[in-house]
């Protein structure tokens, strides 16, 4: 088993991927594909991977889709690439998720937002704790939506659960970040998580935050590691052209629909010859003149 200090010093270095969730004609779990699609990503040098995470569209996952999701990650990756499980929603359902991801072999958790409704500092807290506690694989609670944590509390939070090791930041809020970096020092791995991370890197790695999950990975996996590569070494020179080039142009198309930074992933994974399938609602798939758009942007890049 890796140990959560393990599960720290892999995830402290490299850049980490989220793959999306293969879906067949009808909408179901298709297992085979998602096996074809890890292997073919796992090759590219993603330092870990996040089965199941929102760009693998959890939120719409039964249980037990939930479980072969995860099991068909973990033997896929099996020596190749360490892989960490999403688990999130009510405290009972994640608890549940969390167990079952650690029964399967995953390296990890991250843990998504409890959603939908607003909670205290205190309540957040004690729901990151309880899963914490459910488990003996080291936890990545991810700050976004209704689940956000203050210095405060992830200080108490680092004290009552050593094996919470990360922080993946979705909200962007630079002054809460500073605090939170300077406040916890390296008693966590820091991760940014905010949708398309490449646009925020550099930024971010000022701040502390050198490590980030890339949606793009998913379809230009040789482009995504040569962004982050570019930006571990400073060059602005590459980091520039690829923002002007391709990463500004992608966020006109993701920002036109709510939830399109999902389905404009599984829209670039079929135009490079990986279909995923559909997302599933309430997701929508792009329109047809957006995916030319984006098709476009792809082959300017070239082969991957």
């Amino acid at each position: 088993m890796t140990t959560p200090q393990e599960l720290k010093d892999i995830v402290s270095d490299g850049l980490l991927s989220f793959p999306v969730t293969d879906f067949d004609r009808n909408g179901d779990f298709n297992a085979p594909a998602y096996a074809q699609r890890l292997e073919w990503l796992a090759p590219y040098g993603a330092s870990a991977l996040f089965a199941a995470g929102g760009t693998g569209e959890i939120f719409s996952l039964a249980p037990q889709e939930y479980a072969d999701v995860i099991r068909t990650a973990v033997q896929t990756c099996a020596g190749k690439v360490p892989i960490l499980a999403g688990a999130g929603g009510p405290t009972r359902s994640a608890i549940a998720y969390a167990q079952e991801a650690e029964r399967l072999g995953a390296k990890g958790i991250l843990l998504l937002p409890h959603y939908l409704t607003e909670a205290s500092q205190q309540g957040i807290a004690a729901h990151v704790e309880q899963v914490c506690k459910s488990v003996s694989i080291g936890v990545i609670v991810y700050n976004r939506a209704q689940s956000r944590l203050s210095a405060d509390s992830l200080a108490q939070l680092a004290e009552r659960c050593p094996n919470l090791i990360g922080f993946k930041d979705g909200v962007g809020d630079i002054e809460a970040m500073v605090r939170i970096r300077r406040k916890l020092g390296d008693r966590f791995s820091y991760l940014g998580g905010l949708p398309t991370a490449e646009v925020y890197a550099a930024a971010y790695r000022a701040l502390g935050v050198p490590v980030y999950s890339s949606a793009v990975f998913n379809f230009v996996p040789r482009t995504a590691m040569a962004f982050y590569r570019a930006v571990a070494a400073g060059d602005h020179a590459t980091t520039n052209r690829l923002l002007d080039d391709f990463f500004l142009p992608y966020l006109e198309i993701r920002n036109r629909v709510p939830g399109y930074a999902v389905s404009i992933v599984k829209a670039g994974a079929k135009l490079v010859g990986h279909d995923a399938g559909p997302v599933r609602a309430p997701l929508t798939d792009l329109l047809p003149a957006e995916l030319d758009m984006l098709d476009g942007l792809i082959r300017k890049l070239g082969p991957q």
